[in-house]
């Protein structure tokens, strides 16, 4: 993904998926979906869009892009790049990739965030590490970037009161054109700028990156400041897998651990969790990564009819629901789609024919056991 400026951004992310897809191991989700499915407390869908759909018309012009996102707004690259993970393998011409689709990765030996558990006694020792080889800087690159977002749950068809069931923390992926060190780039997206959905967000603010570097197939992400916020075991485990994606995902790897290190030192505490004294595995894909999101269009995006949305899903028997909101007039429909394989992350497509004016796509999983929405994801659009 080298000394491609002047490619246009569809070559470019069809490019950067097709890479992403090479290097993943697929793994088979069945059993933990059936898990799921079956599980007593159930997780639900993370907006309660079925509570107010005129609400998101106000989101949709708040939800303008800081960064070079997935519909080709170009920002500079020197303010940020963001990074790529095991979620999808869609393209950006809107047909799906013929490559295996992109799931979890093995896992890792290495401790994840989620083995580590909170500290109770001394304070880790604080060690320089030595520092490694510098990424290269490159002219042009597609890369994901990922945040963290809220699941809630809502009553499949219970219009207008969603019943709220649960709450849980996950990982949604958004893509951005940068230059420079991409992996680096991603970071300071990741910890300085905000994503343009705003159901996102970022609990890395305060974090000041210093470099990104690999020695011995370890990456270092060495930092100036460390966040300050301090989060419960669950959210802060979430929170440094989204660090570990998104480098990862900026370096085209799954294996590579990384060590968070501050001025040069390993050790400090992170969010007042996670011990940083050694470095951090990726955890499984199916245990941090949002089950269903739109790819695209971006939040707030000015499209023509008709309408591609992309997206990606680990659905049980491949089954993804839509409904598409008119906000101006309120009109509803809905429908599902089938994505390229089920019990495994991979890519779905929807092709609207849509008249003008201002639009809510939500894209949802219904539970088998008890007809609830499980995940969701929405994205607000006006076709011109």
């Amino acid at each position: 993904m080298n000394d491609h400026q002047n490619e246009p951004f569809d070559e470019l992310m069809r490019r950067a998926l097709s890479e992403e897809a090479d290097r993943i191991e697929p793994a088979d989700a069945l059993p933990e979906i059936r898990a799921r499915a079956h599980a007593q407390r159930r997780p639900a869908a993370r907006r309660p869009w079925l509570l107010t759909v005129g609400a998101a018309a106000v989101g949709t012009a708040a939800a303008i892009g800081a960064f070079a996102v997935f519909n080709g707004n170009q920002n500079s690259a020197n303010d940020g790049d963001a990074v790529a993970g095991p979620g999808t393998t869609t393209t950006a011409t809107g047909v799906p990739s013929v490559k295996s689709p992109a799931t979890t990765a093995a896992p890792s030996a290495l401790p994840t965030a989620a083995t580590l558990p909170p500290s109770t006694g001394p304070a880790p020792t604080v060690v320089r590490t030595e520092r490694g080889k510098p990424e290269q800087a490159v002219k042009s690159a597609l890369v994901p970037v990922y945040w963290l977002g809220n699941r809630t749950g809502t009553q499949a068809g219970a219009d207008p009161t969603p019943t709220v069931k649960a709450k849980a923390v996950k990982l949604y992926r958004t893509w951005a054109k940068v230059s420079g060190r991409p992996a680096e780039q991603a970071v300071r997206i990741m910890t300085s700028k905000g994503p343009s959905d705003p159901d996102y967000y970022t609990v890395w603010r305060g974090a000041e990156v210093n470099a990104v570097t690999r020695t011995d197939g370890v990456v270092t992400v060495d930092f100036k400041e460390l966040p300050a916020a301090s989060l419960d075991p669950d959210v802060a485990d979430v929170a440094a897998q989204q660090l570990i994606y998104t480098v990862q995902g900026a370096l085209h790897t799954s294996t590579e651990p990384v060590q968070i290190t501050r001025q040069g030192r390993a050790g400090a505490m992170l969010f007042g969790q996670i011990d940083t004294s050694t470095p951090l595995g990726r955890a499984q894909a199916a245990d941090v990564q949002a089950l269903v999101w739109i790819d695209s269009p971006a939040d707030g995006e000015t499209t023509a009819s008709p309408v591609t949305i992309q997206g990606t899903a680990n659905a049980f028997e491949a089954t993804v629901n839509y409904q598409v909101t008119n906000l101006k007039t309120r009109k509803t429909s809905k429908s599902v789609v089938n994505t390229k394989e089920g019990q495994k992350f991979s890519p779905f497509l929807i092709e609207l024919k849509l008249t003008p004016g201002p639009y809510q796509i939500d894209a949802y999983l219904i539970s088998a056991a008890d007809g609830t929405i499980s995940d969701s994801d929405s994205k607000s659009i006006i076709v011109k």
